[in-house]
């Protein structure tokens, strides 16, 4: 299963287009947030299933704040991050993931790619596809790859 992880594109999918261009066929798309309207247009962009949650600029959207769901044998918890104040640190997500007994958390908000693993816990962060942070200011995402029974691959890259 290929799996397109992006955040924060605040209605600019100019670099969304070429990351789903690059990487399709795609089997599932996961947003974490901040699409700002626009995701009705990401869904269909991607053509293929997708899991896009509400970030702290979505404001009057239908969206989940944040979902529990299992693929290909893995619990995997995706939030925007900001109720879990990662801007200041990943402590709260990871007792939240650690909490609900999943295998990988993946947030946004920061607009800065991260990523680290302890005791079992994949913590996940693409940055930001539109408005990257990080030094460099580089379009970020991530490409996973799961298959049941196998260890996760991904990859972080960028536009």
């Amino acid at each position: 299963m290929k799996i397109l992880i992006v955040s924060d594109t605040h209605k600019r999918h100019r670099e969304l287009e070429e990351a789903i261009q690059k990487e399709a066929p795609l089997d599932l798309l996961i947003h974490l947030g901040d699409t700002e309207g626009g995701e009705d247009y990401i869904q269909a962009l991607a053509d293929c299933p997708s899991h896009i949650i509400a970030g702290n600029n979505d404001f009057f959207t239908d969206l989940s704040r944040e979902k529990e769901f299992v693929l290909e044998g893995k619990r995997i918890f995706i939030v925007h991050g900001h109720q879990y104040l990662v801007s200041i640190g990943e402590e709260r997500i990871k007792r939240e993931a650690r909490n609900r007994n999943v295998d990988i958390v993946m947030y946004g908000h920061t607009h800065v790619p991260s990523h680290s693993e302890e005791a079992g816990l994949l913590i996940l962060n693409p940055g930001s596809i539109a408005y990257p942070r990080q030094s460099g200011r580089q379009s970020s995402y991530i490409v996973m790859e799961l298959r049941q029974g196998e260890p996760v691959v991904w990859e972080l890259k960028y536009v």
